[in-house]
């Protein structure tokens, strides 16, 4: 089993993914903005923060590095989530939108690119998964246009990888969760009605991120070809298609 790279995998859901896969024998590598404190895991972890274009190249670099020269997986989760008001100055409204751009999509389209490249050089057949979100389809809150302009992106991003490159053996997959328990969306959650938020879930309660992970896992590793280009949701039914 080939060398996995997983972003935004300091914590919540990348976190969980980097150990579910590690669990599986798979050889992980991790990235987060900054390197956290100690993990207790033996999954190297590169720094790079997506707020730099160039930061991507470097991570890409290292990566490979690491992996002896050869990435057969790679997983998009790396994600940033913050308000952005209609009532803020023009300038500050404007560069909420594009840091989020850059952190959630196109930092994860420049991963995408050298992945594609590189498995193709190889004659290789890689994998993506891209951790895209429900917000997506349903879109999200008036402060985050950003973020379901982010999502739904990817989303379109990883349908035209999909299309393009299966003749090539290069497969890609999305996932799009709802709400999941990390500290990125628990500020949101709070800010949304907390418990009140609970309602619009059939399930009745949010995802874990240890459930994505297990998705994530699925991507990575047994999903046959021919799901190629499929979107799994994992909302608790709070918004299907």
């Amino acid at each position: 089993m080939g060398h996995i790279l997983v972003t935004g995998s300091s914590r919540g859901i990348g976190r969980a993914a980097i150990e579910a896969l590690a669990a599986r024998g798979a050889k992980v590598i991790g990235h987060a903005s900054r390197i956290p404190a100690a993990t207790g895991s033996e999954v190297p972890i590169i720094a790079a923060d997506f707020g730099d274009p160039m930061a991507v190249p470097a991570l890409w670099e290292q990566a490979l590095a690491i992996a002896g020269g050869a990435i057969d997986v790679v997983v998009n989760n790396a994600g940033r989530f913050e308000a952005n008001s209609l009532d803020r100055s023009d300038i500050e409204w404007l560069d909420g939108w594009e840091d989020t751009l850059r952190v959630n999509l196109t930092s994860a389209a420049q991963l995408s690119r050298f992945a594609v490249r590189h498995w193709q050089e190889r004659g290789f057949a890689g994998r993506l998964v891209h951790v895209a979100s429900r917000a997506a389809y349903r879109g999200d809150s008036p402060a985050h246009w950003h973020y379901a302009a982010a999502k739904s992106g990817m989303v379109g991003m990883h349908k035209t990888i999909a299309r393009a490159y299966a003749r090539d053996g290069i497969l890609s997959f999305a996932v799009t969760p709802g709400f999941t328990d990390t500290s990125m969306a628990g500020d949101y959650l709070a800010s949304r009605g907390g418990p009140g938020l609970l309602a619009d879930i059939p399930l009745g309660r949010v995802a874990t991120p240890d459930e994505i992970a297990a998705i994530i896992a699925f991507c990575a590793l047994d999903a046959p070809a021919s799901m190629t280009g499929a979107v799994i949701d994992a909302n608790g039914a709070s918004f299907v298609r």
